[in-house]
C-alpha cells in the first residue's frame, strides 16, 4: 500500500540532510535585475488593469444612472487642468507599459 504525504516528506528531508544539498534560494539572496524588476511590474500592471476594468464594468452594470450623468459630476467639480492631466497620465502609462512590455516578451 502506498505510504502517507508525512512519510513521504520525512524521508525527503532525511534524504536531503544526508546528502547536505542546500535548501532552495529564497527571495532575498537573489540580486535585483532589470528583467526581474520588469516581469514584477508587468504582472502589477496587469492585475491593476484587471481590476480597474473590472471594478468599471461592474459600476457600469450596477449603477442607477448612464455614463453622461456620471461625466457631467465630473465635470462640475471643476477641476484643474493639471489633475486631469494626471488622472489620464496613471491611466495611460500603466496600459501603455503594460502593453509594450508584452510585446517585448513576445518578441
Amino acid at each position: 500500500m502506498g505510504s502517507t504525504a508525512r512519510e513521504e516528506m520525512s524521508r525527503f528531508w532525511e534524504k536531503n540532510s544526508r546528502s547536505n544539498r542546500p535548501l532552495s534560494p529564497h527571495v532575498t539572496i537573489y540580486k535585483w535585475s532589470l528583467p526581474m524588476a520588469m516581469s514584477i511590474t508587468h504582472r502589477g500592471t496587469g492585475i491593476a488593469l484587471s481590476l480597474g476594468v473590472s471594478l468599471f464594468s461592474l459600476g457600469a452594470l450596477l449603477l442607477p444612472e448612464h455614463f453622461p450623468h456620471y461625466l457631467a459630476q465630473v465635470r462640475a467639480l471643476s477641476l484643474g487642468p493639471v489633475l486631469i492631466f494626471l488622472a489620464k497620465f496613471s491611466l495611460a502609462v500603466p496600459f501603455s507599459y503594460h502593453t509594450w512590455n508584452g510585446i517585448r516578451h513576445l518578441v
